[in-house]
């Protein structure tokens, strides 16, 4: 099964409508946030710890299975577009 992973950098209101918004899509089998593996270096003991620069939205690894690549490339679409309504950024993450 084709299998698409994203990338969403924005708050939780906005992932949860991008991720509903893909997973709605006919011959879409899942979209589904996982667990994000990728070190984000949030040391806590930083000097910088809590200024306004480590304070952004947040990311979440978005997982999207799809029944064939034509749906998994129309569901990329869809996600782009629904990311730039949300005013988020979004990256295709390559296996």
């Amino acid at each position: 099964m084709p299998e698409l992973n994203l990338r969403l950098t924005a708050g939780d209101d906005a992932a949860r409508v991008v991720i509903n918004l893909i997973g709605s899509l006919d011959g879409v089998e899942s979209a589904e946030e996982i667990a994000d593996l990728m070190p984000h270096m949030d040391d806590p003991d930083s000097s910088s710890r809590g200024l306004p620069d480590d304070i952004g939205p947040g990311t979440h690894l978005i997982k999207v299975q799809a029944l064939n690549d034509a749906i998994l490339k129309r569901a990329l679409e869809v996600a782009e577009a629904s990311a730039d309504d949300q005013g988020a950024a979004l990256e295709v993450v390559d296996n």
